[in-house]
């Protein structure tokens, strides 16, 4: 497949590279290359073979949620804090 070099300086553009015309026609090579490199995987025989999904057999675990008994009341939490406001914890503003 050839690469036309308005395309090459599409793809330039929108990547925001500035290249050479040195650049640009080598890049356009290896375009090429990998392109048909990639073209000859067409030729092989993948009846009967399954799609590969996922490399790694994985699977979701699921749980059920626990609420566990935290050893420490409203009162002493707020006691750890510098400022406190309607039982909340008072921060500076973030903006």
């Amino acid at each position: 497949m050839k690469i036309k070099r308005e395309d090459i300086l599409h793809l330039a553009k929108l990547s925001n590279f500035s290249m050479s015309d040195s650049e640009i026609e080598s890049i356009g090579n290896d375009l090429e290359n990998i392109i048909n490199y990639i073209s000859e995987l067409n030729e092989l025989d993948t009846e009967g073979v399954e799609p590969t999904y996922q490399v790694f057999e994985m699977e979701n675990i699921w749980r059920n949620d626990e609420i566990k008994e935290q050893e420490a009341d409203r009162e002493a939490l707020l006691a750890l804090t510098k400022e406190s406001m309607q039982d909340q914890i008072k921060v500076p503003k973030v903006l």
